[in-house]
């Protein structure tokens, strides 16, 4: 991605070189980042030079300003053409309103460049898991939807715990200081006041500890670890409000839950060869039979790639 970051020579293209001053602008005023402003930025490269070939000419300043809705359909269009999912695309669109923003407000282009322009959606069908890469992509929503960098990097540490530990949502509001500083485990206290362990993989351990670094207030052992815009405990509602709008920018359908991620966590793993008493004993269920309706989820799926992939089907 880096070259497209950066493309050679950019500074000898202005559209490009506006493209590398608004990452500038992502990192030093919004905060953002550095793998949102990698994307982003990458994103606007790939519009201008998709526009330099649409057009037939390299694309100045003024260039962009002239870029019509039709156009940016087209670039998703071709986006969508090399295998790219409607969440991804939803994530470039939402890229490029930022840029196309940041322009109006620096004078480079009219406010109405992307009016009229909308998500891709997806046709209604059987709820389903959250795929890795949905979830990724509502983690970051959350976080990019957010009005200030800390609230971006807790509603980023929040989903991701959910779909990378499995968790309850409940048991992660529940979640206080004393779980600081963090190690390769987490102890979490479930149903029935039962306490398990759970695996922290590399990128949910980040998210709560870039969290952790930005939040402006104490959090102290025995006080809520996640905290609401105010200082009090973040409440579920809050959640499920952010996710909710993740979910509606990204074109993702109703399904798309806090809870569908708990469940999209089991799936995968169980996908993956997990054994059902190891996954009984993450998701903390109290009985087996409880974590086997997993088996059935995994079924339906396999089922649908039956279905489509065999030719007697």
């Amino acid at each position: 991605m880096a070259d497209l970051e950066e493309p050679e020579g950019f500074a000898h293209h202005p559209a490009h070189a506006l493209a590398a001053r608004w990452g500038a602008w992502l990192s030093g005023n919004r905060r953002r980042s550095d793998h949102t402003r990698r994307a982003y930025v990458a994103t606007a490269h790939r519009l201008i030079d998709f526009l330099g070939r649409h057009r037939g000419e390299t694309i100045a300043e003024t260039g962009l300003a002239e870029t019509r809705g039709e156009e940016v359909r087209a670039f998703l269009s071709n986006r969508r053409q090399d295998g790219l999912a409607n969440a991804s695309a939803a994530r470039e669109l939402s890229a490029l309103r930022g840029f196309f923003d940041w322009l109006a407000d620096e004078g480079h282009a009219p406010k109405s460049v992307l009016d009229g322009l909308k998500s891709p959606k997806r046709g209604r069908r059987v709820p389903r898991p959250v795929s890795p890469d949905d979830a990724r992509a509502l983690a970051a929503e959350s976080g990019d939807a957010a009005s200030q960098p800390w609230i971006a990097a807790r509603n980023m540490a929040v989903l991701l715990l959910l779909y990378g530990a499995g968790l309850r949502i409940a048991e992660a509001l529940s979640l206080t200081g004393g779980a600081l500083p963090l190690g390769e485990v987490l102890a979490v206290t479930g149903k029935r006041s039962k306490t398990r362990m759970v695996p922290l993989i590399t990128p949910v351990r980040d998210a709560i500890e870039d969290y952790v670094r930005l939040c402006p207030y104490p959090l102290e052992r025995g006080q809520p670890l996640f905290r609401g815009a105010r200082g009090g405990p973040l409440s579920a509602d809050i959640v499920r409000r952010f996710m909710r709008a993740a979910r509606i920018a990204l074109g993702l359908p109703d399904s798309a839950t806090p809870h569908a991620l708990r469940h999209s966590f089991a799936t995968h793993l169980l996908a993956r060869g997990a054994d059902l008493r190891a996954l009984q004993e993450l998701l903390g269920h109290a009985s087996l039979s409880s974590t086997q309706i997993y088996t059935a989820v995994d079924a339906a799926h396999l089922l649908d790639v039956y279905r489509n992939a065999h030719p007697r089907a």
